[in-house]
């Protein structure tokens, strides 16, 4: 993977890890394009960075995304980067018996990127070098009882990602994944933003791009603060950690 002279396409780039990484991005001199619901919020990550562009995406929508896709190739030709970013994250009680939010998490979280990659592949694979980058979370790898359906869409992003991989290993298309540990952003409001428990923004962006410069073949980028979460099945402590993560949220 190339660090510069891409055409990178970033989803959820209003804010939070999307906005970072489209900011380090285009401050490395690609072309960035970050697409996002709110269009007040693309508009002021634009604004403060010249060059960058931003277009509406409404990934809950088979339609927008297609839609989405022609008119991204027509303005930008050049396409050769996607970064799979956006996401909600929603607390649920199972107890309750609805499914309104896990629907909505599961359309935007997962079936978004499926349907955003199935939409631009065929692109994608015409370029002399590409690469897609999916955003999963350490919660793919030790669930958080809070947020069922967010952890079972990130974990299946993984597994997703893993075969995307798999049938692209003989094509010029990179793939990987992105896996950041609880840090802070606003995924879950504000104060999530100032969590004393989460890592700042600033120094989960600075340890990715760093391994993404140094490990240009990596498949996996697992910062420090994540390797617990993600090798914890390999060495035998994700029943353990699981129980101790979701006692200490539920206060038992």
């Amino acid at each position: 993977m190339d660090m510069t002279g891409n055409t990178i396409l970033i989803t959820g780039g209003g804010s939070g890890i999307g906005r970072a990484l489209a900011e380090a991005f285009h401050q490395l001199g690609n072309q960035v394009v970050i697409a996002g619901r709110r269009q007040d919020a693309l508009d002021a990550v634009t604004a403060a960075h010249p060059g960058m562009r931003g277009i509406p995406l409404d990934l809950e929508s088979a339609h927008g995304i297609q839609t989405f896709a022609e008119h991204l190739l027509q303005e930008v030709p050049s396409l050769n980067m996607v970064i799979h970013n956006a996401g909600v994250m929603i607390n649920e009680d199972l107890k309750d018996g609805t499914t309104e939010a896990a629907e909505t998490t599961v359309t935007t979280n997962l079936l978004g990127p499926m349907r955003l990659t199935a939409a631009l592949i065929g692109h994608l694979l015409e370029q002399p070098r590409a690469a897609i980058l999916t955003v999963t979370s350490g919660i793919a790898y030790s669930p958080w009882a809070l947020t069922p359906a967010y952890s079972a869409t990130k974990a299946g992003l993984h597994a997703y990602t893993q075969t995307l991989r798999y049938q692209l290993q003989d094509t010029a298309v990179q793939v990987i994944e992105l896996i950041p540990p609880f840090t802070q952003t606003e995924l879950q409001g504000p104060q999530q933003a100032t969590n004393p428990h989460a890592l700042p923004l600033a120094d989960y962006i600075r340890e990715t791009m760093q391994i993404l410069t140094e490990q240009p073949d990596a498949e996996e980028v697992v910062i420090e603060r994540v390797k617990l979460q993600r090798y914890a099945e390999r060495r035998g402590e994700a029943d353990a950690l699981f129980k101790a993560r979701n006692d200490a949220a539920y206060g038992r």
